[in-house]
């Protein structure tokens, strides 16, 4: 008997455009769920893009919910974020159908996945945000909000990547950050850093953020300063440092892989107690 099953399930629909999302249900459920979303720079990849660690978080217990959302160069800035907090939504709205627990929803993303689940767990219920309507969701009032936020190498400040990008030579980069945003100061205002630093927060998930020693597309200067910013909020999050690995590495099996996903169900566990 299979660990757990496999599903793809439409949760939204902007634009006539059929957004699907893989849900990993276990066998044996511990009753709590978790909404994941891929990297690929704003412009690439999609919801089976993570299913290396999708799979071994489901074969944990956890309800796993992949999602597809509208990327660049099509679609702009605040498309995806607005499609994710469609997604929570629509996981919220069907959580007795899943078997999970509506008020412990987690959140996990890596690289631009990354910095998309902390813009939208900062700001779930905010305008932007309620501009892709979920599915069979009547409800407007339905909470996008997450328990907690699980960042692998997040891409948290998209100007200043863009300006790593450029001195790089990472040309692919620098176009996939104009195809998303389109100009600097849209990526301005999609830096988490800078709505820490502007928003006022009576509360915030807990945060777990991920970042590989060898990195060559998120610079550990940019994360550092985002740990600085959640400090400046009275908010300390868990950070891991994962000496000698490369960029997205989690999303090919190995035992790097399995150690990152040690991790990050040792930070979820707490987070999921009752």
């Amino acid at each position: 008997m299979s660990k757990f099953e496999e599903a793809d399930i439409p949760f939204a629909r902007p634009r006539g455009i059929e957004l699907l999302g893989r849900l990993y249900r276990p066998a044996k459920s511990i009753g709590h769920g978790i909404v994941m979303v891929h990297g690929g720079a704003w412009t690439a990849n999609d919801r089976l893009t993570p299913h290396v660690m999708s799979r071994l978080l489901a074969t944990r217990g956890l309800v796993v919910f992949s999602l597809d959302f509208r990327c660049g160069p099509h679609f702009q800035h605040p498309s995806a974020s607005a499609d994710i907090a469609a997604g929570i939504r629509y996981f919220r709205h069907h959580a007795d159908e899943f078997g999970v627990n509506a008020d412990k929803i987690g959140l996990i993303g890596s690289s631009s996945g990354g910095h998309l689940v902390l813009f939208t767990a900062l700001q779930p219920n905010t305008q932007i945000h309620q501009t892709t309507p979920a599915l069979d969701c009547e409800e407007e009032s339905i909470d996008a909000s997450v328990a907690y936020v699980v960042a692998l190498w997040p891409v948290s400040n998209p100007l200043v990547r863009l300006e790593y990008a450029l001195e790089s030579g990472r040309h692919e980069l620098v176009r996939a950050h104009q195809g998303y945003f389109g100009s600097r100061e849209e990526m301005h205002r999609a830096s988490v850093q800078r709505v820490l630093r502007t928003r006022v927060f009576t509360h915030l998930p807990s945060t777990l953020v991920v970042q590989p020693g060898e990195d060559a597309n998120v610079p550990q200067y940019m994360t550092n300063d985002l740990l600085t910013a959640f400090r400046s909020v009275g908010h300390e999050i868990e950070y891991l440092h994962m000496p000698g690995l490369p960029h997205a590495f989690a999303y090919e099996a190995s035992e790097a892989t399995d150690q990152c996903e040690a991790a990050v169900w040792d930070f979820i566990q707490p987070q999921i107690e009752d």
